[in-house]
């Protein structure tokens, strides 16, 4: 059996790869039922009132129920929360509770927040536009909080800016 190789990354792929983002456990919720998901392609887009934009891929069942409802959350996650990571990485079907295990609180219109994340904010949404591969939404912050102060917000890099 031939060993595999990963091909090399373009150097384009590596310079988007450096654009550093935050982490994020992004919300909403449909009906009765809540779900949640790893983001990294949030960023504020306004002071007055103060905006920020998401990029959600279009095969996300949540990108349809932000559609829908108009509104979502996002727990800012802090350096070190690699757990939160893991968990919501993998993904879910659609049965599955993605909040089994975790303390949950209702601070947000938008969807549920997590409790040990460093903040949260809670999002209306002011519109969106296709990006390609991805559902670019601007929203605006309609609400917000800090829980953990003195934590610093997790940043992440890529190595190749063409795969999460």
């Amino acid at each position: 059996m031939e060993p595999t190789t990963t091909p090399p990354i373009s150097p384009l792929g590596q310079a988007l790869g450096r654009l550093p983002s935050g982490l994020f456990i992004f919300t909403s919720r449909h009906h009765d039922r809540a779900g949640g998901l790893l983001a990294s392609w949030v960023q504020q887009a306004g002071f007055d009132p103060p905006m920020l934009t998401v990029a959600l891929r279009h095969d996300r069942p949540l990108t349809a129920w932000v559609a829908e409802s108009g509104a979502f959350a996002l727990s800012q996650l802090a350096d070190g929360q690699k757990h939160l990571i893991r968990h919501f990485a993998r993904g879910f079907r659609p049965d599955d509770d993605p909040f089994a295990g975790l303390a949950v609180r209702d601070d947000a219109r938008g969807g549920p927040v997590l409790a040990e994340a460093l903040a949260f904010l809670d999002l209306e949404v002011a519109g969106a536009l296709d990006g390609g591969d991805h559902r670019i939404v601007l929203a605006r912050v309609v609400g917000g909080a800090v829980f953990a102060p003195d934590a610093e917000p997790m940043v992440h890099v890529r190595r190749n800016g063409f795969h999460y």
